[in-house]
């Protein structure tokens, strides 16, 4: 009997979050014979890019599609597809209120958009943000919400998609920050006078609110083999600074060493104490 072809499903809301968020997790599972695919929800459309960065491209999406398609041949994807939904912006910006605004959408809508793909890809595994998009980008929470739903919606014989039969995958994942030195840096920035409540380039981060909010980890990717794949993937990204960390020397090699993990929430099924260190354990 044929071995099961493992497949892992990211759906995520901007170019970038597959190389910032769990780059490391998408390059391991590529790098260890995973068919790994990525569903983006939007094309990053919002948000300043240095004129010079622009040259050759006709629209700020345009150029984040391209650093996007960079970054998946570098972790090793095996197809990219896009929801074709608009960025929405930050909370409370006028981008929110944009007729194609991933954020201003109908859940039900998008999810079973996700479950298209969910079916057309067979995935074990899908992965996506936790329930507050890591930092509560509105597009993140969308994203997360309606793969969430498409993740059990994906099984019913009742949902018709294009004739696609109903497909079950087997888990469900959450990719989450851990908030430890998160916690710190909001210590510290009170202790130097600034407030951790406005933060980024906008002053519409709230790291405060951010950090007081926990989700267990129940597995951890260690990606340490392929940290140097994550950063040049990440250096695909220069619109969005992509290529800042410091990758080589003492530092490079003390980050790839320590910091070279991604946390995961388990969602479905039901986790119990044991911390996975495969997503794809008991597939």
């Amino acid at each position: 009997m044929e071995e099961e072809k493992k497949v892992l499903l990211a759906v995520l809301a901007h170019p970038d979050d597959e190389s910032f968020g769990m780059g490391g997790t998408l390059a391991y599972y590529a790098r260890h014979g995973v068919q790994v695919y990525l569903v983006c929800a939007t094309r990053g459309e919002v948000g300043d890019v240095d004129p010079e960065m622009m040259d050759g491209y006709q629209s700020v999406g345009e150029l984040r599609e391209f650093e996007l398609r960079c970054a998946a041949s570098t972790l090793g994807l095996a197809g990219v597809f896009f929801l074709n939904y608009r960025d929405s912006g930050m909370s409370g910006s006028p981008d929110n209120k944009h007729p194609q605004a991933l954020a201003a959408q109908d859940t039900e809508e998008v999810a079973a958009e996700v479950v298209h793909y969910i079916r057309l890809l067979k995935p074990q595994v899908v992965v996506t943000f936790d329930p507050i998009g890591g930092y509560r980008h509105p597009d993140h929470i969308a994203i997360q919400r309606a793969t969430e739903k498409a993740f059990y919606l994906s099984s019913d014989p009742n949902l018709k998609t294009d004739g696609l039969q109903p497909f079950a995958p087997r888990k469900l994942y959450f990719n989450t920050m851990p908030k430890t030195l998160l916690k710190f840096g909001v210590f510290w920035m009170r202790v130097t006078g600034k407030d951790p409540h406005k933060m980024g380039k906008n002053g519409d981060i709230d790291l405060a609110s951010i950090a007081e909010v926990t989700f267990p980890v129940n597995a951890v990717v260690d990606y340490r083999s392929v940290a140097d794949v994550r950063d040049k993937a990440s250096a695909c990204h220069a619109s969005q600074g992509g290529g800042g960390q410091i990758t080589g020397g003492l530092v490079g090699a003390l980050r790839r060493t320590f910091a070279a993990r991604e946390n995961f929430m388990r969602a479905y099924p039901k986790p119990n104490e044991h911390r996975e260190k495969d997503l794809f354990e008991g597939v």
